[in-house]
């Protein structure tokens, strides 16, 4: 989700292949032998296999909504957010999704732990509508994808919390025409054979 927003955001255009990580391409494989997702081939055959490596690459090449911040200050906040999701929360939120095979302990401890994060969230979006201000930066784009996941484990629970700003943040974002390009479902490449051009040619 996250590389196909920052190409979508950003106005680039990728032939993007489908594919089904129970069936991976043997091309896919000798472009990225970890066989994981994403996997962006550059012109120069150059490979960047991180989601966030690829949005930040994608915004670097036009950046139309200054999502990447141009000043210094906001751009280290930013980071630190994204470090702390992808670093911190996102191991808990595995964990939390997964419990069943994470015996070690419950659902609900791997929640608890997951919401350390959540409520660091809830007390910025307190503060204004958007993780770094008004306006919607590379933060929020880099981290709702995940608090999505986090509020599908137990829909029940995460409708009835008391996380009202981050529960209409994260509206905002879900609802977003963007949101919805990205989601669009594609015929798997191994099926079909066939790619699809993406970024540049959809409006948002």
């Amino acid at each position: 989700m996250r590389a196909r927003l920052g190409i979508l955001l950003s106005k680039q255009q990728v032939s993007l292949r489908e594919i089904v990580l129970k069936h991976k391409p043997e091309a896919m494989l000798a472009a990225s032998p970890k066989g994981t997702v994403p996997v962006l081939i550059l012109p120069d055959a150059s490979v960047i296999e991180e989601s966030i490596e690829i949005m930040c690459w994608a915004l670097m090449q036009y950046d139309p909504l200054n999502l990447l911040l141009s000043e210094a200050p906001q751009q280290e906040i930013a980071q630190a957010l994204i470090h702390t999701n992808d670093h911190s929360f996102k191991p808990w939120l595995d964990k939390y999704k997964y419990a069943d095979r994470h015996p070690g302990h419950s659902e609900q401890y791997y929640r608890q732990q997951a919401e350390v994060f959540i409520a660091q969230l809830e007390s910025i979006l307190t503060k204004h509508s958007q993780l770094m201000g008004d306006k919607v930066s590379i933060a929020d784009y880099a981290i709702f994808p995940f608090i999505r996941q986090f509020a599908s484990v137990d829909k029940a629970w995460f409708d009835a919390s008391h996380y009202t700003h981050l529960k209409k943040w994260l509206k905002f974002h879900i609802e977003s025409d963007a949101f919805t390009q990205i989601m669009k479902k594609y015929p798997t490449w191994l099926e079909s054979g066939e790619s699809f051009e993406f970024g540049a040619n959809i409006a948002v």
